[in-house]
This record gives structure tokens, sequence and C-alpha cells, in this order.
């Protein structure tokens, strides 16, 4: 009768993490698990490892680009079969894993690649990014586990990063841009803004762009166009192993947060314009003497090819 229950069990959460990937809802017989909250009191030792390690967990796809990682949280109940101390703990610990696991599948189908097309979109489109992002989320890292033993609840932490070479960007570099036809298609090519640069007042050698007075989403990929459609900035088209190292840029919410995070990347004296709209929901578009302004400063310092550049968010 205990062998029969353990392979049941067994049968149960292999049932719930092929559900996971099909982003269904992670509720199966003889394993339980409650909806996402964020971590609550009963966790103390969680909320005191999330302050000592300066993390906190992520809500939005944004949130994910200006911290530069995921960090999801799940609580989960122990297997209704469950008797003893210890097989409460895993099963418990299995189901959060699990719910952990489909709540950063929400989160990353939510990151936008370029312009209009998310990562759901890609996945859609290209069976080879729907399979590789399967993967990715299937290799997560589970960095926390607490088991709270008089309420009965378990709760883990899966964390990934956004860019870095096992990131998220990696991957969906290595397969959108990697792959001719599908970076024709998922980043058209746009006109490349050219003009004779001008005497500027200053040396600059970053960028950044103040987007907080329009409705801006970071990307993986996030160019800047000038008002006749002119491209001034697109990361395709740099070399991926810096996009894949630090990503297309910086993303803060104060200018000043922008010039200490590009001082990370060697910038000591960045360029700041203010965006003047959206061409999508992801690029953004400059005035054309703002246009003038970046080119020149580029001409002489060339830091748009190392993605020396930041933006700033509402």
């Amino acid at each position: 009768m205990k062998r029969i229950s353990s392979i049941l069990l067994n049968l149960v959460f292999v049932s719930v993490i092929l559900l996971i990937y099909q982003s269904t809802a992670v509720s199966q017989e003889g394993m339980q698990a409650q909806p996402p909250s964020p971590v609550t009191e009963r966790f103390q030792m969680a909320n005191q490892w999330l302050n000592e390690n300066n993390l906190s967990i992520t809500t939005s796809s944004e949130q994910a680009f200006v911290n530069d990682y995921i960090l999801v949280a799940a609580e989960g109940l122990p297997s209704p079969t469950a008797r003893s101390k210890g097989q409460k703990r895993i099963t418990a610990e299995r189901a959060a894993t699990a719910l952990a696991y489909r709540q950063l599948a929400e989160i990353l189908d939510g990151v936008a690649v370029v312009g209009d097309t998310m990562v759901r979109d890609a996945e859609l489109q290209y069976d080879v990014v729907r399979t590789a992002v399967a993967g990715f989320i299937k290799g997560a890292q589970v960095v926390y586990k607490e088991w709270n033993q008089e309420e009965e609840v378990a709760l883990v932490m899966v964390k990934v990063g956004l860019t870095g070479p096992k990131g998220f960007g990696s991957l969906l570099y290595e397969k959108l841009l990697g792959d001719p036809q599908i970076k024709k298609e998922v980043v058209p090519q746009e006109p490349s803004f050219k003009t004779k640069p001008v005497p500027l007042e200053e040396s600059y050698d970053g960028l950044i762009i103040d987007a907080r007075d329009v409705n801006f989403r970071p990307a993986l990929i996030n160019r800047i166009f000038t008002p006749k459609g002119e491209v001034i900035y697109d990361p395709s088209k740099i070399s991926q192993k810096v996009l894949v190292e630090q990503g297309c840029g910086e993303y803060t919410n104060s200018v000043e947060k922008a010039k200490s995070a590009l001082e990370q990347r060697g910038v000591k004296n960045p360029l700041v314009v203010k965006a003047s709209g959206t061409v999508t929901p992801s690029d953004l578009q400059v005035s054309e003497e703002d246009a003038v302004r970046i080119y020149s400063a580029n001409q002489r310092a060339n830091f748009l090819s190392g993605a020396k550049v930041a933006f700033v968010l509402r």
C-alpha cells in the first residue's frame, strides 16, 4: 500500500509540472498549492533573507528590467496523503516549487522583446523559441526554501537573471537574433539616421533618455527614433556579447540613478535628453535637434556600440 501511494504521489507531481508548462492551473489531487502571494509574516526568516541580500519579489516585467533579475515566491501545502512530518514538508515544497515555476512563466510571457512583440507572441510564432523558454523555466534556480511547521506551509523562491551569460536575455538574443530569418521578422530593419555632426559644448561618453513623460516600457531591444522614423539606436545591430553581458541599457526612475548606473559601464559624462514620444510601446522618439546631438556625440565617442545607454522610467 505504501509503495502504491508513493507511485501515485510521484505521478501527481509530474502531472503538475507538465501543466505548468502548458500555462494551466496548478491543482492536482494529492498535491495542493496556495494562490500566488507575497512573502507573509509567517516566513520571517525569508523576509530577513530578502533584506540581507537586498532583493525584492518581482511583480512585473518592468520591475525585472530595473532589478536585472526575476525573483518569485510561492507557498505550498502538503499532500493530503502525507503522514509524517518529512512527507508533509517535502510535498509542500514540491507544490510551492511548481507554483513558483508557473509564476516565473507568467512574468517571462510579459517580457517585451522589441516594439509590440512580447515573449508570448514569439513563442506562438517560433517553435524554437517556445522550446527554449520552456527549458529555461525548467532549469531556473531555487534560491530559498522555508518550512513553517506550525502552519504546515512551505515557501519556495526561484530566481533568474535577466542579463548575463546564463540570463533570460542571453537565451532570447541567441534564438531571436541568431537566426537571420527570425531577426528579420521580429526586428524590422529601419533606415539609419545620418547627418553632418555638429560641434557640442561638451564631450559625452554615454546617453540618458528621460522617458518619464511618455508611455514607455523596457524591452530586450529598446530602439530610439527620429521624428522621421530613422533609427538612431538599434541594439539588434550591436555585439551580442555586449547584449548578453549587460543588455541594451540600464533602467532606473531618476536621472541621478541613471548616471550612477552608467558609471558601472565606464561612463563619466552622459548626454541627457528627454524623449519626445514613442513609436511603439518599447521604442522611443526624440526631437530632431536631440537626434543630431546624440549622433554627433556618438560619432566622437562611439558609446552606442557599447550599449552605454540608460532609460529613465516613470
